[in-house]
């Protein structure tokens, strides 16, 4: 099945700005913050370097090869079948459990955790189905919400009743939990058949994408230290400003939905890719069948695991993925990038596993 390439820089860049807002502001720091305290900064500044460096590895990857399947398909194609399959698997499994997340976080906001998670898994898999150029419609309104309400939420922030402590011994398991938040920047990549001219256009969407992001992580992480200090790690985004809490809630939602809704279409597609391949059942060649069942299965997950065991399965996976990214990145005769995102990746997973 060939798929349509139709989706423009602009889509691109909104894709993975959903992919990513969404996670790191709405669910992600909490936790961040109660393992590093104001260290949380340091853990910032750590998983964005690596962030960096795997986008740089993903977008020439991406470039090399315009197809569906991401690092499942550089994996293959660089270092063998092998590690093709390592990462195919580390990404459906990773990703699967970043949509159960994303579904729970939209259910807590919302104030019945299970049932609105289940219910946004299958409308959003039900939008999905109507094709990629409405889902990246959708993105783009929701990131434009959100954003608008980030800014207003950091003008109208109220100030700290005690500062967070410097909490040194948490930063790296902190950088791996913010990981997850940036895990979206190469979303598109996913995406490579039906984006217009993949050679410029996917390389391009993922460092504007992750720029911006990086801004608005450093910006918010600065205005939720200085409003909540130490409370952070038991409060909500919410609680920054008590004055726009209901419209922080609302775009809390929509945040974790646009995540939703682009994790669902990276699944879909690299699940699409190994069925081509034989390596998961043949019927989810067929792009519908794969949504369908990525649907499925995050339901599964929303009805028997917590947010946060679903954020630490999700980053262990996610940076092996990654971490063969990298390596896949090395054997274009690329250097430093690839090292440094290698050695990061591997030393945020282990500092990662004791939470497994």
């Amino acid at each position: 099945m060939q798929l349509a390439r139709s989706l423009t820089l602009t889509d691109a860049v909104f894709v993975g700005l959903g992919s990513m807002i969404g996670a790191g502001v709405f669910a992600v720091f909490a936790p961040a913050a109660a393992a590093a305290g104001s260290a949380l900064l340091v853990s910032l500044v750590i998983a964005g370097v690596i962030a960096c460096c795997n986008a740089l590895s993903s977008a020439w990857l991406a470039a090399r090869y315009p197809r569906s399947g991401g690092t499942y398909v550089y994996g293959r194609e660089r270092l063998g079948r092998v590690w093709g399959d390592l990462a195919g698997w580390a990404f459906v499994l990773g990703k699967t459990a970043s949509c159960a997340a994303m579904a729970l976080t939209v259910g807590t906001y919302a104030g019945a955790p299970k049932t609105v998670a289940v219910a946004a898994v299958v409308a959003l898999t039900v939008l999905n189905l109507t094709g990629v150029q409405k889902s990246a419609l959708a993105t783009r309104i929701i990131v434009v919400a959100v954003l608008l309400v980030l800014v207003a939420t950091t003008v109208t922030a109220r100030d700290a009743t005690q500062p967070a402590q410097f909490l040194p011994a948490g930063i790296l398991p902190a950088a791996a939990l913010l990981f997850f938040a940036f895990a979206g920047y190469a979303r598109i990549a996913t995406l490579g058949e039906e984006v217009k001219e993949p050679e410029r256009t996917i390389p391009r969407a993922v460092v504007i994408s992750l720029a911006i992001t990086l801004v608005v992580y450093a910006v918010v992480a600065v205005t939720a230290l200085s409003a909540l200090g130490g409370d952070l790690a038991t409060k909500t985004l919410a609680d920054v400003s008590p004055a726009l809490a209901p419209v922080i809630r609302i775009a809390a939602c929509l945040a974790a939905l646009g995540s939703l809704l682009s994790l669902q279409l990276g699944v879909s597609r690299t699940a699409l890719a190994m069925a081509r391949d034989r390596r998961l059942p043949r019927q989810l060649a067929d792009l519908r069948a794969a949504e369908v069942a990525t649907g499925v299965v995050t339901i599964a997950l929303v009805l028997t695991v917590d947010v946060t065991r679903a954020i630490v399965f999700s980053s262990f996976c996610v940076l092996l993925y990654y971490a063969i990214a990298n390596a896949s990145a090395w054997t274009l005769g690329k250097r430093v990038v690839p090292a440094v995102g290698l050695v990061g990746c591997l030393t945020l997973a282990g500092a990662v596993l004791w939470q497994l």
